[in-house]
């Protein structure tokens, strides 16, 4: 069934609180999203971010990130009081998120929240706990001791420690018990409101997408307390480390530095971490996009302390196996394969076996090559998603303004439009009008949002992650010009419950009016490829 999706993370929505929360602006999000009969709301990973901001780099992969916790629903809890954070400096920018100012604020207003808790305790927190021994008694205890040492990574703390010698391990659950506890409590609560937004979506007919990484960051907690799992040595440092290898973009490739898997003892265990991970992951999402797919098939590794990735080697990886023995755990899980980047003829083998569907980016299209695979002419199965551009890749009109002018030359004609102001909503009716059975744009291109708005440049520190939205940009008319973007490709679906009233906005100096040239295109018949 052809449905469509908008691309925009959590820290992305309004909010007075220094990045967006799941709050009143997440529930109204949801609801612009039904008003433009758009099925999928896709995210970025929720977990914790650390170093850089990164939600690809993150300090668990079951924990959820304590900054979208909203503080007027625990106020509706009983747990907080406005003075508790509303005169708090949470941004020095509307615009943009700083994250500095929320290192320090966020944890005071969530430690005041604990302290009230202590006081009077929330029903299912024992049984929150023991759902979750698996993996929460660590990480809080990874996370309290992080803490105590200043935010530096497990293997800069002290080697009885980052061994996790049993002593050592025994008496710092003692000392840091207090903080342990803290930390379950924001899990909790972060959980507690997590399920209560989905559900919210899932009952308004909207599905969310929820990237899961592929590798975990090396200051993590699955990398001090499980280092069986990683290519480590005998002092848990890698052996190798995860990246991509040269290419003309990127003359001396990629070095992203995470741990690699040990790749044989996954599988003497049956994949039981993968599975875990994914049967998580699966409760969090309604699908599963898992980035650099094409990694399951061979990666590409670099010797640890390397400083660039030129002399790295490709190493088998588990191929097919993990996920056809994690779907006889668990079942079939709805799942999008990230399958961009350097795909050889045994990627697109283990793609087809598992038939999940990959991915599409019409900003990769316009290489005036009409075989270019990521035209819509050239999809050869309807059974792949199709985006404008992702998180990493520019906004449509920065792309536009970075262009060649062979690419705009040859996407204008294949756009049938005469401006190239005009490329952006094109390219946007392009992609709803193609025969791929989902269509996704961020929702920065639905804004036309300059450059300036993009969400990350990969192999970049600093900048990135930032972008934010205001209530003012969700407006009855956008839906409605979206409802009719849905409607004429048949991309919409009908409410099984009306949608709330819509909502006056003070509306920024923004064109939410399709261009006349893409508008004539939406009323054109549409030729099926």
């Amino acid at each position: 069934m052809r449905k469509s999706g908008i691309l925009l993370h959590i820290s992305s929505l309004p909010s007075r609180f220094g990045i967006g929360r799941m709050g009143k602006a997440a529930y109204d999000f949801v609801d612009f999203l039904q008003e433009s009969e758009t099925a999928y709301w896709q995210i970025l990973p929720l977990s914790p971010t650390s170093y850089g901001d990164s939600p690809y780099q993150s300090f668990s992969v079951y924990a959820g990130n304590p900054y979208f916790i909203d503080f007027e629903k625990l106020e509706e809890q009983g747990l907080l009081v406005p003075e508790d954070y509303a005169s708090m400096l949470w941004q020095r920018s509307i615009d943009s998120i700083d994250y500095e100012l929320l290192y320090r604020s966020n944890i005071t207003v969530l430690r005041r929240a604990f302290k009230k808790f202590q006081e009077k305790p929330i029903r299912g927190y024992r049984a929150f706990k023991n759902h979750n021994k698996d993996w929460l008694p660590e990480y809080a205890l990874f996370m309290a001791l992080k803490d105590s040492h200043e935010g530096r990574p497990w293997y800069e703390w002290e080697p009885e420690l980052a061994m996790r010698e049993k002593e050592a391990i025994e008496k710092a659950k003692t000392e840091f018990a207090e903080e342990i506890e803290l930390h379950s409590f924001i899990q909790f609560i972060f959980s507690q409101q997590w399920t209560a937004l989905k559900k919210y979506a899932n009952q308004h007919n909207v599905q969310i997408i929820g990237d899961m990484p592929i590798y975990v960051s090396y200051d993590s907690t699955e990398a001090w307390v499980f280092p069986e799992l990683f290519d480590f040595d005998e002092n848990k440092k890698p052996v190798e480390v995860a990246g991509c290898p040269p290419d003309p973009f990127a003359e001396e490739g990629q070095l992203w530095g995470n741990p690699l898997y040990n790749w044989d003892y996954h599988a003497r265990t049956n994949y039981a971490w993968w599975t875990a991970r994914l049967k998580h992951a699966a409760s969090l999402y309604d699908v599963i996009r898992i980035d650099h797919f094409r990694g399951f098939e061979s990666y590409y590794a670099i010797p640890y302390g390397s400083e660039n990735a030129v002399h790295g080697r490709w190493r088998k990886g588990p191929n097919k196996k993990l996920f056809q023995t994690v779907g006889k755990a668990l079942g079939e899980l709805n799942i999008i394969a990230e399958d961009l980047g350097f795909i050889t003829p045994a990627v697109r083998t283990m793609l087809k076996a598992l038939h999940y569907p990959g991915m599409k980016v019409l900003q990769f299209g316009f290489d005036s090559d009409p075989d270019n695979e990521h035209l819509p002419h050239n999809f050869q199965s309807p059974h792949c998603v199709v985006y404008t551009g992702t998180h990493d890749n520019e906004t449509l009109k920065g792309w536009l303004e970075a262009s060649a002018k062979s690419t705009v030359k040859y996407a204008k004609k294949y756009l049938r439009v005469s401006k190239k102001a005009d490329i952006p909503d094109a390219m946007i009716a392009c992609a709803w009008q193609s025969t791929a059975e989902l269509a996704v744009a961020q929702m920065q291109d639905f804004l036309r949002e300059e450059k300036s708005a993009r969400m990350n440049t990969p192999s970049t520190l600093g900048g990135n992650w930032q972008y934010r939205t205001g209530e003012e940009d969700f407006s009855p008319e956008l839906a409605k010009e979206i409802r009719r973007l849905n409607r004429t490709y048949g991309r919409a679906f009908k409410p099984e419950t009306p949608p709330r009233p819509k909502r006056s906005y003070t509306k920024k100096n923004k064109n939410t009016e399709l261009s006349e040239e893409a508008d004539n295109i939406l009323n054109t018949e549409v030729i099926d490829t």
